[in-house]
Order: C-alpha cells, then structure tokens, then sequence
C-alpha cells in the first residue's frame, strides 16, 4: 500500500511516516527492479508492524522517535554504547563495573592460590567496606 494509506491506517501523517523512515524506525527499502532504481516505500504489514510497536515503545516510555532511534543505534553500535555506559557510569546511573569485575577477578585469584597453598584465603577489602 501506499504512505498515504498506510499514514490513515497508522493514524499518523504521511510526513510522520517519512520522519521515522529518516530515522531508521522502518525495515529499509527493497530496491525497485522495474523502475530505473528509484526507491518506492511500499507499506505491507511489516512496516505496519514495526510502526505499530514503535508507536507503542513511545508512548509506554514517553519518548520521542529520535529517542527510540538513538536506543536502537546504542544496542547496535558498540562505540556508541560503550560512549554511552561510560556517560551512565560518570553520572552515577550504573554501577562501576569495571572495579566491581576487578574485585570478582582479586577474589578468584586468591582462591586459586589458597588451594595450592592450603591457607585459607585472605578477604580483599572492597571500597567503602574495612578489610577483615
């Protein structure tokens, strides 16, 4: 079907439907064989789909559709999310988790050593706690 159809359908505008195009909310394009290689949208129940459940993601998270792209780039490129992990970190929305996986690391390698040894293992002493 064509955008306008699909726009009515969606009860959206054919612009909106443009707009999410731009931003990478839709399946891409198949190239048109017949057609000197234009591309024509066409609307199946594919890209219905996908701007059904975009349609849905922005609303339940109260997001824009430039929102729910940069998730989709962040998922899909690592730079962006390791940029992005690191923003999360520095602001204090995640957890340090390269100290914490250090920590896990110090702990095992203590362990592992104890067993040769016999020796109990000493406890590491984990920031913010005293050591025992």
């Amino acid at each position: 079907m064509r955008i306008t159809e699909a726009a009515q359908r969606l009860g959206t505008s054919p612009r909106m439907l443009r707009y999410r195009d731009a931003l990478g909310l839709l399946p891409r394009v198949r190239e048109d064989t017949a057609g000197a290689g234009r591309r024509h949208r066409r609307f199946g129940a594919r890209e219905l789909d996908a701007v059904t459940a975009a349609l849905r993601l922005e609303q339940r998270y109260d997001i824009s559709p430039a929102a729910l792209a940069f998730g989709l780039r962040v998922l899909a490129e690592p730079s962006v999310r390791t940029a992005v992990a690191d923003l999360g970190r520095r602001v204090g929305r995640l957890p340090q988790a390269p100290e914490q996986a250090l920590d896990f690391e110090k702990e095992r390698a203590l362990r592992l050593l104890s067993g040769l040894t016999g020796a109990a293992p000493p406890r590491a002493a984990r920031p913010g706690r005293p050591g025992r």
